[in-house]
Parts: structure tokens; C-alpha cells; sequence
């Protein structure tokens, strides 16, 4: 467990070392590895513990000479210069570095996305742009100070964008003022994004101001412009990671259905779209519910 302290050295909580990434190497011969980057990007696990971000660097660095760092991200944000400090070691790796978008890339995990030689978004995919804020408390110079911190937050913000974009600071910093929602067309008009894949399987929900995203949980009431109406009717799919699951689920049941019936019509082979909706937005629902389909159907037949 680590202390929180203040800059003043006052104790204010206790928070739990805990890796907010995971960092893996492909089994295969492709020389590439992975960075799943999925959740909050949370300040708790780096503000005041100089471990951690030593730790990245060295998991970062056990991947040892690879020519691809593939870099999936599904996250509302979190801690700026955790996300900085993220940025700036992926930018230092001599490895390309793709980033894919799974969900959505809001606030400080947009930062992180700037890393990437190709940034990949899926038609579904979102991402959001606004400026640092943050939680305080204080005394009239205290905030004056903050307010200046944050200016100042802002402007390494706007720093990353601009590499990326190549848009003026001008224009960066009105996205920030507006709190900018970027669709993937959005995001690669502007250069947020590079590529468009076409559309991912995205579990998507929105229900007293949270928002259930391939299973991230974030509270979302805080933001002034969310964009409810797009994630309000949101169908009930399956995460990037685990699409192939549904596919081998699938391809699992059709199997049952002609080893059990030799006269079974081709038109009641289990496909994609015909999946009945799911009303809990986890993954393993998806798997227990094709499990359950297949049990019905052997006594069917």
C-alpha cells in the first residue's frame, strides 16, 4: 500500500499499487507485442509513487527487440501525466507503434493514442479532446496557482495533438474549450486518427449517466457535451479482444446442429446479425447465453 501525500505532506488516503496496463509479447514469430490499455488511466498508481512508472518503462523494455508494439486502448481517461510520461516511452521505443481504438480513447487515454505511427479507429469507435481540470481544495492563492498549473497542463496537451495533427494550437485549443467528441471520421479529418477499420463489435450502454463500454465502467455524468444519443440505443455486441469467442461459439453450435439433425435447414445456422440482444454488458453473458443455445438445441433434436 502506498501513502498519498500532499505537496504540503499531508496523508489524505491510501491507494494500492496495481498496474493499470498489460504488456505481453505475441507467441508466435510475428516479433511483435501487445499493450492492452483498458479502464481508467489512474492517477493513483502514479502520483507520489516514482515506482510505478519505473515499472512500465521496465516491462516496456522486457519485450526486448520487437518491430511492432500493437497498443489497444478502451478508456475514459485518467491521470495527464501518466499519460504523458506513457507518450513520451512509446515515442522513444525504436518498435512502429499502432494503436487501435476498441471503444473509445477519452481525456488522457487520447494522449497516450498520440503515439502511435498509425492510429486505428473503427467506424463505432470514439474519442475525446478537453482541457486538464481537475479536484481541489485550497485557499484563493492555492486555486490562482492551480488555475495557472492547469493552463500550463493544457498547453503539453495541446503540445501532443499538434505533433500528431499538425493543426495550430489555435484550433487545438478550441476543440479543448468545446470538449470535443470525435467520431473515427471525425478524428481522421482532423488527424486525430489515421485509418478507419471497418466497425468493431462494440458493447455499448449508457444508464444513470455510466457508461458500460466492452466492459469499462465510467461515470460520465460530468462531462458538459456526452453524447447520450450515441450510445443510447447502442446494440449489445461483444468486445474487440473477445470477437473471436462469439465467432468460435458460433461456428461451435452450427456443428452441434449437423451432428444432431442431417436434415437441418440452412436456415437455421446461427449468424452475427441474428443474434437475440443481451441485456448485461459483460462478455461471459454472450458465451453462457450460445452455451445455453446449444444445450436447447441438442434436446430439439
Amino acid at each position: 500500500m502506498l501513502i498519498a501525500k500532499t505537496p504540503r505532506g499531508e496523508v489524505i488516503q491510501q491507494v494500492p499499487k496495481k498496474k493499470f496496463w498489460q504488456i505481453r509479447a505475441e507467441a508466435n514469430e510475428s516479433n511483435s507485442a501487445d499493450i492492452l490499455l483498458y479502464g481508467p488511466i489512474s492517477s493513483e498508481t502514479w502520483w507520489g509513487d516514482e515506482v510505478t512508472p519505473k515499472q512500465f518503462k521496465q516491462d516496456l523494455d522486457s519485450l526486448g527487440d520487437v518491430s511492432t508494439i500493437n497498443v489497444f486502448i478502451n478508456s475514459m481517461g485518467g491521470d495527464t501525466f501518466a499519460a504523458q510520461a506513457i507518450l513520451s516511452m512509446l515515442k522513444r521505443h525504436s518498435a512502429r507503434i499502432d494503436v487501435y481504438i476498441d471503444g473509445i480513447a477519452a481525456s488522457a487515454a487520447s494522449i497516450i493514442a498520440m503515439a502511435g505511427d498509425t492510429i486505428y479507429m473503427p467506424s463505432n469507435a470514439m474519442m475525446m479532446v478537453h482541457n486538464a481540470w481537475t479536484i481541489a481544495i485550497g485557499n484563493a492563492a492555492d486555486f490562482r496557482k492551480l488555475a495557472d498549473d492547469l493552463e500550463k497542463i493544457t498547453e503539453s496537451i495541446i503540445a501532443a495533438y499538434e505533433e500528431k495533427t499538425g493543426l495550430e494550437s489555435g484550433k487545438i485549443q478550441e476543440l479543448l474549450d468545446a470538449e470535443t467528441w470525435l467520431t473515427a471520421a471525425d478524428a481522421v479529418s482532423l488527424g486525430f486518427a489515421d485509418e478507419i477499420e471497418q466497425e468493431k463489435l462494440v458493447a455499448a450502454s449508457i444508464s444513470g449517466g455510466v457508461l458500460m463500454i466492452n466492459n469499462l465502467a465510467a461515470d460520465v455524468s460530468s462531462f458538459k457535451n456526452f453524447p447520450q444519443d450515441k450510445f443510447k440505443s447502442a446494440g449489445r455486441t461483444i468486445s474487440t479482444a473477445n470477437e473471436q469467442k462469439l465467432v468460435d461459439a458460433r461456428d461451435k453450435l452450427n456443428e452441434v446442429l449437423e451432428q444432431v439433425s442431417d436434415d437441418v435447414d440452412s436456415s437455421n445456422r446461427i449468424e452475427p446479425q441474428t443474434l437475440a440482444p443481451i441485456e448485461e454488458p459483460q462478455d461471459t453473458q454472450i458465451l453462457a447465453y450460445m452455451e445455453k443455445q446449444i444445450a436447447l438445441k441438442k434436446r430439439k433434436y
